[in-house]
């Protein structure tokens, strides 16, 4: 029996990796409120796990009244996948309908996958078998766990009120390998924890995510590094 092509096995088993965490987003959507048809097209129509985390993450702590801060809050996070799209829309080279496609499938996995090939055909076939296997998955995974969510009845008994900031963590925490990074979580950490007792929900959030655009921007932390 012939064996898969390394290109193809690495593609399905990012996809697979990343659905799995559509379980838990599933379930807690759920239990911040939406409903299974919500979630589901929520996640079809953002697809961008730490904005969808974000948005229903500022929802389960403010409820309906906080929607406009879900927004920007998970729009901060979603932003870049814009840089994602400058730096492969010249290795794509898409056109009319396909174009719309490549977008809604540019993310942090399948620009990493394609990235990391060498040449150009291998670069276009691993960005769009990543893509389309973590949306399958992704996708998938999301609506086993809305409805698993809604088997499980109280998020509480289960810990699953506390399971988005984990998975946000999660996601966070391997990119903090560099001063810029960590200074960037350090700041946006202290200024959610301060304002969040006098402040709406979600609005700390934003205000966190501000500071650590300001901080990445200047890059002042950045500049230390290259000098040492």
């Amino acid at each position: 029996m012939s064996r898969l092509n390394p290109l193809v096995t690495m593609s399905l088993g990012v996809g697979l990796a990343t659905g799995l965490y559509g379980v838990s987003f599933g379930a807690l959507s759920t239990a911040a409120g939406l409903d299974l048809w919500q979630t589901q097209v929520l996640s079809l129509l953002m697809f961008s796990g730490g904005s969808q985390f974000a948005f229903i993450g500022v929802i389960a702590a403010g409820g309906p009244t906080a929607v406009g801060a879900a927004i920007v809050s998970a729009w901060l996070l979603g932003v870049r996948n814009g840089f994602y799209a400058v730096r492969m829309n010249p290795i794509l080279e898409t056109l009319g309908f396909s174009r719309f496609v490549a977008a809604q499938l540019t993310i942090d996995e399948s620009t990493a996958v394609a990235t990391s090939q060498e040449s150009l055909p291998d670069q276009r076939k691993g960005f769009w078998l990543t893509g389309a296997a973590v949306f399958v998955f992704w996708n998938s995974m999301t609506l086993l766990g809305a409805v698993l969510g809604n088997a499980l009845g109280d998020p509480k008994v289960w810990g699953l009120d506390a399971a988005a900031a984990a998975a946000f963590l999660g996601l966070l925490w391997p990119r903090l390998r560099e001063r810029q990074a960590l200074a960037c979580a350090a700041l946006a950490f202290l200024v959610a924890v301060v304002t969040t007792p006098s402040l709406p929900a979600g609005i700390p959030v934003i205000i966190a995510g501000v500071v650590a655009v300001v901080v990445g921007g200047f890059n002042l932390f950045h500049r230390q590094t290259e000098g040492e």
